[in-house]
């Protein structure tokens, strides 16, 4: 779903062997129903995740039916989808050289970052699985169970550091 997408995240999911449609922000959950995706992507964008009504709908709707994967804004509404909230963050993360600490394996990643909203109080069926390391705020998730996965910083890095790109190979062996 394209709530603003970069063309570099679309380069990385095709680099990836991900086939991708792209539909825009408003497509009702009936039409990508119709087309049977193997998963669900939910892209980036601006503003506030709680006025992307349909972007929830779309997460809630595909929740355990179909692989789900976020990056920025797609990270923030799936968390809505499943309960948690967000908050607005005093100043935002923007730009690049944010350290990241990928919390199953410990590896610090350096990532480019442009958003004004946080993840908090995630449903005990979640996982944290980055934090970044200059608020400790929440920077990606996963279900502990199905695949649900996002990521609050940009992987793509379109201008900015490559240490990231690891995130679309996960979303593809997801699918």
């Amino acid at each position: 779903m394209d709530f603003g997408i970069k063309q570099s995240i679309i380069k990385y999911l095709v680099e990836n062997d991900i086939t991708c449609t792209v539909v825009p922000a408003n497509t009702p959950k009936e039409d990508i129903e119709t087309m049977n995706p193997d998963a669900v992507f939910l892209s980036n964008g601006p503003g506030d995740p709680a006025n992307v009504l349909n972007g929830i709908a779309i997460a809630k709707h595909f929740f355990g039916k179909k692989p789900v994967f976020g990056i920025c804004l797609g990270h923030q509404i799936m968390s809505l989808a499943i309960g948690a909230k967000t908050y607005k963050l005093k100043f935002g993360h923007h730009g690049a050289n944010h350290p990241v600490k990928d919390m199953r394996n410990n590896r610090v990643v350096i990532t480019s970052q442009n958003h004004n909203y946080a993840v908090e109080d995630l449903p005990d069926f979640m996982e944290v699985t980055h934090i970044n390391l200059l608020d400790n705020t929440i920077e990606g998730m996963i279900h502990k169970n199905i695949p649900y996965y996002s990521v609050q910083f940009h992987p793509e890095a379109s201008p900015g550091p490559h240490d990231a790109l690891y995130i679309f190979k996960e979303f593809k062996d997801m699918a």
